[in-house]
């Protein structure tokens, strides 16, 4: 093996030396939130194929897999059947078939596992794989992609297409904890229902537990360096928030994108954050040209998994409608907090811009309709409904409309219910502490919702 692979696979000298040396694996044990992700469970164990994990930078989509790397030792996967490959020092597709048809070779079978992170970093990487994959030599291995750029899962799509295996799921996606996950993570009981059972009163603790915990969620987004910022200093360091912002603006330049540009248009989504824009009237707003431009550059966020951008349904058809404005808002709060220090840095961010966040009704309300419709996405197909009135989330669910309205308010106005009453499945997500009928509408409590959710 190439000395330079050999920091990542210390597996190779077993189970203890992997957890005593392996970079992730180290820096785990030294944090006090430490989450097993169900996709350990979840990755392939027994099927050969070509298969996928993508998500945003510093998600922890390489400890995860490290972490289902111990989990084949402890199942007694052979060491010498799995390797670490990292893209970021592999330069172009003629060093990738080399190093990886070495490796291959060398390992025992029956099943290998290889893991090549950060995929994307490698020139031509679609060419190597395609042409190992046409050659025979994969039909042994489970190949593991990852990337940061979730552009990689559409070029696997049209390169490799009746070559990826048989696996009904070779997709992946890590994202950061949900609110479930999170609660879960702090101790919680793992079940929503023993919390507050479906039927029961609610119990004013537990509920008060509850929005506790979600206005924590609000601040920490689910992200694990964050949450253990929190636990062990009480506050979000300032480094911390400086590498989240960093890998957004790297990753674009990376892109060519400019830097003063991508400033204009974050600035320029924070401040319409959760309201509907068109690409025309975020440009009126820039000094950019061309609206093209915006959406090039709101577009590129997306498949960096920094931003959702959350379109307008059709109704009639249960799909997108391209013409009808969007909402923009960022897949996470936390990217939120750290996009707005790099926008308007202070010496003392946690204290000077987060905490003031949570304690603005409207950055709350904001931030608790942007969490709810980053959730839905995870499972469903998730928009906004425009049409004589406005609700803030259209799910569709097998093949039927679900609309949500999200209320983070302490009084909900008649005129709320206007759009919502007209669907009979229709339901509200409010700040309330109790389950409600409001005129024919259900209102439920926004955050055991949202664990339900999970």
């Amino acid at each position: 093996m190439d000395p330079r692979f050999l920091p990542h696979n210390s597996h190779r000298d077993g189970l203890a030396a992997f957890g005593d040396r392996d970079p992730q694996l180290r820096s785990l044990a030294s944090l006090r939130l430490v989450h097993h992700s169900p996709l350990i469970r979840e990755l392939p164990r027994r099927t050969p194929g070509i298969y996928s994990l993508g998500g945003g930078r510093q998600v922890g989509k390489t400890t995860v897999l490290k972490q289902w790397m111990a989990a084949l030792l402890r199942e007694g996967v052979p060491p010498a059947s799995i390797v670490f490959l990292t893209g970021e020092i592999i330069d172009d597709h003629h060093t990738l078939v080399h190093i990886l048809a070495g490796e291959l070779a060398a390992m025992p079978g029956p099943l290998n596992f290889v893991v090549l992170d950060e995929v994307t970093y490698i020139r031509g990487w679609d060419r190597a794989i395609k042409y190992l994959a046409d050659s025979g030599a994969l039909e042994r291995t489970v190949l593991i992609l990852t990337g940061s750029d979730l552009g990689f899962l559409r070029d696997l799509r049209v390169t490799l297409p009746g070559r990826r295996g048989p696996a009904a799921t070779p997709d992946f996606h890590l994202y950061p904890l949900s609110f479930l996950e999170a609660l879960r993570l702090d101790g919680l009981p793992p079940d929503p229902d023993a919390l507050l059972p479906p039927e029961a009163e609610p119990d004013a603790t537990v509920m008060g537990l509850l929005f506790a915990q979600f206005e924590r969620y609000l601040i920490h987004g689910g992200y694990l360096t964050a949450m253990n910022d929190l636990a062990s200093a009480g506050e979000i360091r300032p480094a911390t928030l400086a590498t989240y912002h960093e890998w957004v603006r790297g990753d674009m330049l990376k892109r060519g994108k400019r830097e003063a540009y991508l400033r204009e248009i974050l600035g320029a989504i924070v401040h319409r954050y959760g309201t509907q824009v068109s690409w025309n009237a975020l440009a009126q707003d820039l000094s950019i040209d061309h609206p093209r431009t915006v959406a090039d550059y709101v577009e590129a966020l997306a498949t960096m998994d920094a931003v959702f951008i959350q379109p307008a349904i059709l109704e009639d058809k249960l799909v997108a409608a391209p013409k009808k404005p969007k909402k923009i808002v960022f897949t996470d709060p936390f990217i939120f907090h750290a996009i707005r220090t790099w926008l308007t840095p202070t010496l003392a961010p946690y204290h000077d811009q987060i905490l003031p966040a949570g304690a603005d009704p409207h950055w709350c309300g904001r931030l608790a309709e942007a969490c709810v419709a980053t959730h839905l996405r995870r499972s469903f197909p998730t928009y906004h409904l425009k049409a004589e009135g406005e609700v803030d989330m259209a799910v569709v669910r097998d093949g039927r409309l679900c609309p949500i309205e999200v209320k983070w308010t302490g009084q909900i106005r008649p005129k709320d219910l206007r759009q919502i009453r007209k669907y009979p499945n229709g339901v509200i997500w409010g700040r309330v502490l109790q389950r409600r009928d409001l005129q024919g509408t259900p209102v439920l409590p926004l955050p055991l919702a949202l664990a339900r959710l999970g």
